[in-house]
C-alpha cells in the first residue's frame, strides 16, 4: 500500500491524538474544510494551545506586515540590508568596504537571542539555557558557553538592555549584519575606531534600520513593485469575506501609515499598484470595519496610553482631529464635506489612538470577545494577551516547512527516541555499578573484579552509544538549518521562542489564510503534553 503523502495526516497520526484527547471525544485537530470535508495538509493546519471557542468571538483583528502581507525573504530582506548598509558608510561613517558585503537570507532564523556586550549569537532552551552560540558567524565551544553563560551565580536574564531578541522576520537582516562586524572588527582591528565596541556597532545598526524607515527608503521600492516584495495570495479576500459573514466585525492594526497600508492592501485584495494598469483604489475597506494605522504597538494595548486618535480621509490622507472616534467640529468649519463623507463610510480610517479608543468604535464589552492574529511575539502576541486578554493567533510562516520535515523524519525521530532510551539505560546500569562497589562491603574479591571489569565495558559501550547520539542528534538538526537547528527545538527541549509562542499565543499557523479552511464557529482545543504541532506527528 502506498504510503501517504507527508503533507497530509495520516490515520496513525490521527489515532494517536485521539489517545493524547483531554476529553476523549473525537480528534480536536481532524477538522474538514468547509466545502468538501476533506483533511487538511498538516502544513496548512491551526494548532491550538489554549482552548478557543470561536463561536465566543465577535471581532477579528489583524496586523498587517508579515501577518496579512508575506515579504519575500529574497527580496525584501536584501533591500532591508542594503539600505541598512548604505546608511551605516554614508550616514554613520563606516568603511567604504562594507557595500561589497552581500547577504544571506537563509542564515538567520526568528528566535535568537544577541548579546550585544560580547559580539555573540545565541540560541536557548525555554529555561534560557545557551545550547547554540555563535561569535559572529565563529561557533563557541561547550567549554566557552559554560564559561560564559553557566558559571555564575546568579542567572542572567538575557533581556535587554544588554541583549536583543531576533523575534520578528525584520530583524533577521540586522543579525545578519551585527555578525558580519563583529567578525570585521575582529579581523580588522585598525579599520574600526577603539571606542567603537560591540555593542555601539548594534547600536549603529539600529540607527541605520530606522533610518531606512524613516526617510521611506524600504517602502518606497516596495509601493512601486509590491510583486517584488510581497507574496500574492488570493485567499485574503474570501477569508475576509468569510468571517463577516459569520456576523463578525474585522479590524486592521498597523504601525505602518495610510498612504503605504493603502498600497498594500490594495495589492493584496485587488492586485494593483501604484503605476500599474489599474490605481488604488479603497475597493478593500468594504472588508473591514476599522482600520487604525500608525498605531505604534505594542503601546497601542495599554489604555492608559494618551495617544491622540485621528481619522484619516482615504483619499487626501488629511487627518481630521477626533473626540473618541467622533469628529470635533472644526474652527470655521473648513471642510464639512470630509467630515461628513468620513463619517458616512462603512469602514473608517485611522490613525493613532489606544485599544480603548478601538474597543469603543467596535462596541466591545469584554477583551475576551477580541481574537487578534499578528506575527510579532512581543509587538502583537504578548501584550494583547498580557495586558488585555485578547485571544491571540501568531502566523509563523517558518512553521509550514518545519511540520513537513517533521512528518518527513518521523522515522529518524523513533530512532533519536530508542537512542536515547539506549543510553539512559546504560547510564543506570554503570550508576548501579559504580553505586554497589562504594557502599557494598559484602562484596567478595572475585565479584568485585567481574563487576569492575563490566563497569569497564559500560563506559565503553556508553562513551560510544554517545558520540553516536549526539551525531544523529546533529544531523537531524541541521536538517532544519544547517546552523540553528530547528525552530521550535533546541535538543530535547522547547526552543525560548517555542515557549513564548506556547505560553502567549491561542493559536498559530503558518499563514493567516489557513483560517479560511476552518468553520468560522469552530471550537479549538489544545494536546495534553506535546506542543500541539508535534502531537500530529508523533513517532509511529
Amino acid at each position: 500500500m502506498e504510503e501517504q503523502k507527508p503533507s497530509a495526516l495520516s490515520d496513525n497520526v490521527l489515532q494517536s491524538h485521539t489517545v493524547g484527547s483531554r476529553d476523549g471525544c473525537d480528534v480536536p485537530h481532524k477538522w474538514s474544510s468547509p466545502g468538501g470535508g476533506n483533511k487538511i495538509d498538516i502544513s496548512k493546519q491551526i494548532f491550538c494551545n489554549r482552548s478557543l471557542n470561536m463561536r465566543n468571538i465577535i471581532a477579528v483583528g489583524f496586523d498587517m506586515d508579515y501577518t496579512l502581507a508575506q515579504y519575500k525573504s529574497e527580496t525584501f530582506e536584501s533591500l532591508a540590508y542594503d539600505g541598512t548598509v548604505r546608511k551605516l558608510v554614508y550616514d554613520l561613517g563606516y568603511p567604504n568596504e562594507l557595500l561589497e558585503w552581500t547577504f544571506d537570507w537563509n542564515y538567520m532564523v526568528r528566535g535568537l537571542v544577541l548579546d550585544k556586550k560580547r559580539g555573540n549569537i545565541l540560541k536557548m532552551d525555554r529555561h534560557k539555557y545557551v545550547k547554540v552560540a555563535y561569535h559572529g558567524f565563529r561557533e563557541l565551544s561547550k567549554d566557552a558557553k559554560v564559561d560564559i553563560y553557566g558559571s555564575s551565580l546568579v542567572r542572567d536574564s538575557f533581556d535587554e538592555p544588554d541583549y536583543a531578541l531576533i523575534d520578528t522576520l525584520f530583524s533577521l537582516a540586522e543579525a545578519y549584519l551585527f555578525a558580519q562586524l563583529v567578525d570585521f572588527k575582529d579581523y580588522n582591528p585598525e579599520k574600526i575606531p577603539k571606542d567603537v565596541d560591540y555593542a555601539r556597532m548594534y547600536k549603529d545598526v539600529r540607527a541605520a534600520v530606522d533610518l531606512c524607515h524613516r526617510d521611506g527608503t524600504l517602502k518606497q521600492m516596495v509601493a512601486k513593485e509590491p510583486n517584488r516584495y510581497i507574496n500574492e495570495d488570493t485567499t485574503i479576500v474570501p477569508l475576509m469575506k468569510m468571517i463577516r459573514d459569520s456576523g463578525r466585525s474585522t479590524f486592521l492594526v498597523t504601525n505602518s501609515l495610510w498612504d503605504y497600508t493603502n498600497i498594500v492592501m490594495n495589492f493584496l485584495c485587488g492586485g494593483r499598484t501604484v503605476h500599474g494598469p489599474h490605481t488604488c483604489n479603497f475597493d478593500w475597506l468594504q472588508y473591514f470595519d476599522v482600520v487604525i494605522t500608525g498605531s505604534a504597538k505594542p503601546g497601542f494595548f495599554h489604555e492608559e496610553s494618551r495617544a491622540n486618535l485621528f481619522e484619516v480621509e482615504p483619499h487626501s490622507g488629511m487627518l481630521i482631529d477626533t473626540d473618541n472616534g467622533t469628529p470635533m467640529a472644526q474652527v470655521g468649519d473648513p471642510s464639512p464635506k470630509i467630515l461628513l463623507k468620513s463619517k458616512d463610510k462603512g469602514c473608517r480610517v485611522f490613525q493613532g489612538g489606544n485599544v480603548g479608543h478601538l474597543h469603543s468604535l467596535l462596541s466591545i464589552e469584554s477583551s475576551s470577545q477580541v481574537l487578534y492574529v499578528g506575527d510579532h511575539i512581543y509587538g502583537d502576541i504578548l501584550r494583547s494577551k498580557k495586558v488585555l486578554g485578547w485571544r491571540t493567533m501568531l502566523v509563523v510562516p517558518e512553521l509550514e516547512k518545519e511540520v513537513e520535515l517533521l512528518w518527513e523524519l518521523r522515522n529518524m525521530r523513533k530512532e533519536l527516541i530508542l537512542m536515547r532510551n539506549e543510553r539512559d539505560s546504560v547510564e543506570d546500569k554503570i550508576h548501579y555499578l559504580n553505586w554497589s562497589l562504594k557502599c557494598d562491603d559484602d562484596i567478595n574479591e572475585n565479584d568485585k573484579q567481574e563487576m569492575l571489569s563490566a563497569l569497564k565495558e559500560l563506559e565503553s559501550k556508553r562513551d560510544q552509544v554517545r558520540l553516536s547520539h549526539q551525531q544523529a542528534q546533529r544531523d537531524s538538526h541541521q536538517k532544519f538549518h544547517k546552523v540553528w537547528g530547528q525552530l521550535m527545538k533546541t535538543g530535547y527541549q522547547s526552543s525560548r521562542f517555542a515557549h513564548q509562542v506556547e505560553r502567549f499565543a491561542c493559536l498559530y499557523t503558518s499563514q493567516v489564510s489557513n483560517l479560511r479552511l476552518y468553520s468560522p464557529d469552530k471550537y479549538y482545543r489544545p494536546s495534553e503534553d506535546f506542543m500541539s504541532h508535534e502531537f500530529h506527528i508523533l513517532p509511529l
